[in-house]
């Protein structure tokens, strides 16, 4: 365990990582899905409302950077008309799945449940940039999810073993192992990509002119 004053600095790499990835919208390098990114806005805030009721430390400060990070990608989707991803039925169906989580956490108020429904609606609204950066990862950046899943990593490690409730890690787990997962579906094929190139850029040794 380290001190739990550490989630400061999560929150701010977190928040850090956003703003990162607002410049690269504004420059046109990526294109956010407004799904996605307004549902990322909406769901960790009311998991760090509900955090907030379960007197969870510190450590909440995670929850409410990766919901205000987002806020400034939405902004500046808005700003850069070029910035916006086409939607699809698809990407309305998981935003209509992600509104139905929350919606059912606001019938149960239930600190924990709040937080469960908080996590499915922010997976819902994560799934179409899922499929997104699989199908096109040139359009999307990595910088967002490797910052969040450092913020979040450093906010599991102020936990002490003897706290590890759901309310406690809940959140910060799922945000480390969807920010893994879209930082591998980003960055390996241009790993891929540049470990090619440098192949036939190599020059032949002497074993290959032989």
């Amino acid at each position: 365990m380290i001190d739990p004053r550490f989630a400061i600095l999560a929150a701010v790499i977190t928040v850090a990582g956003s703003a990162s990835y607002a410049r690269d919208t504004l420059r046109g390098r990526t294109q956010p899905n407004r799904v996605t990114w307004m549902l990322w806005t909406l769901a960790p805030l009311i998991a760090f409302a509900a955090e907030v009721v379960q007197g969870v430390g510190l450590e909440s400060l995670m929850t409410l950077a990766v919901g205000v990070g987002p806020l400034l990608v939405v902004i500046a989707s808005f700003l850069d008309p070029r910035a916006y991803y086409r939607l699809t039925r698809f990407d309305l169906i998981c935003g209509a799945l992600s509104v139905a989580a929350l919606i059912a956490w606001g019938l149960t108020g239930t600190g924990d449940v709040a937080i469960l429904f908080s996590i499915l609606a922010d997976f819902f609204g994560l799934i179409p940039t899922l499929r997104k950066a699989h199908r096109d990862p040139e359009s999307e950046s990595a910088s967002a999810f490797v910052a969040s899943g450092c913020g979040a990593t450093i906010t599991l490690l102020t936990v002490s073993p003897g706290n590890w409730t759901f309310a406690n890690v809940g959140f910060p787990l799922y945000i480390l192992a969807a920010d893994l997962t879209l930082s591998t579906l980003i960055l390996a094929p241009r790993h891929r990509r540049a470990t090619a190139a440098a192949g036939e850029e190599r020059p032949p040794s002497s074993t290959d002119i032989s």
